[in-house]
């Protein structure tokens, strides 16, 4: 397809494609982090109004915004490779499947600290999403700060990833500016 410079029908030619205004370009990055970790705009913004809001706690915002998100047992579980998307592994956690510590935890949003261990609560070994699962490649592999047994389905986590390791597909920068404005 041709990506034409202007919009459809007769006056598209004399009018132009509008330049987005940097609010439009930051809303725009938002919404892509947002949508890629499956947040609410109501959790979105309260991690980054904490994070914005405690400057001498955080040294580096961007960073810190990425591990807060990083640390949610939903994407643990995914990015370990137990589940195969963030949806998936959400609805995981809210059916209580999982375990941190050996507590139960049904909360999607659990912030997972270093050296915790998530593991399979016992008795859902038999279900099918997790026999699906040992059989595929190792997706934890790919995340040094997370150390995945898939035959024992344990994940513990090892450190705090870093900004570079992610890759996240928006310019923290630019969301962070959004809600400073």
């Amino acid at each position: 397809m041709i990506k034409r410079p202007y919009g459809p029908g007769r006056q598209g030619r004399a009018s132009g494609r509008r330049k987005i205004s940097d609010y439009g370009r930051q809303l725009i990055e938002k919404q892509k982090l947002r949508l890629w970790y499956n947040l609410s705009e109501k959790q979105f913004r309260r991690y980054v109004s904490e994070i914005l809001n405690k400057p001498k706690k955080y040294q580096n915002p961007a960073e810190s915004l990425i591990q807060k998100l990083e640390d949610r047992l939903d994407n643990v579980i995914y990015r370990s490779g137990l589940a195969d998307s963030r949806i998936q592994s959400r609805q995981l956690v809210v059916h209580g499947h999982f375990q941190v510590n050996g507590r139960k935890v049904d909360r999607p949003s659990f912030s997972v600290s270093k050296d915790d261990v998530i593991s399979l609560r016992e008795g859902h070994e038999d279900k099918g999403v997790f026999r699906k699962n040992t059989n595929k490649d190792k997706k934890g592999e790919s995340c040094p700060w997370l150390k995945t047994d898939l035959q024992k389905k344990s994940v513990t986590l090892l450190r705090q990833p870093s900004l570079e390791e992610i890759n996240p597909p928006a310019q923290i920068s630019t969301i962070l500016e959004f809600y400073t404005r």
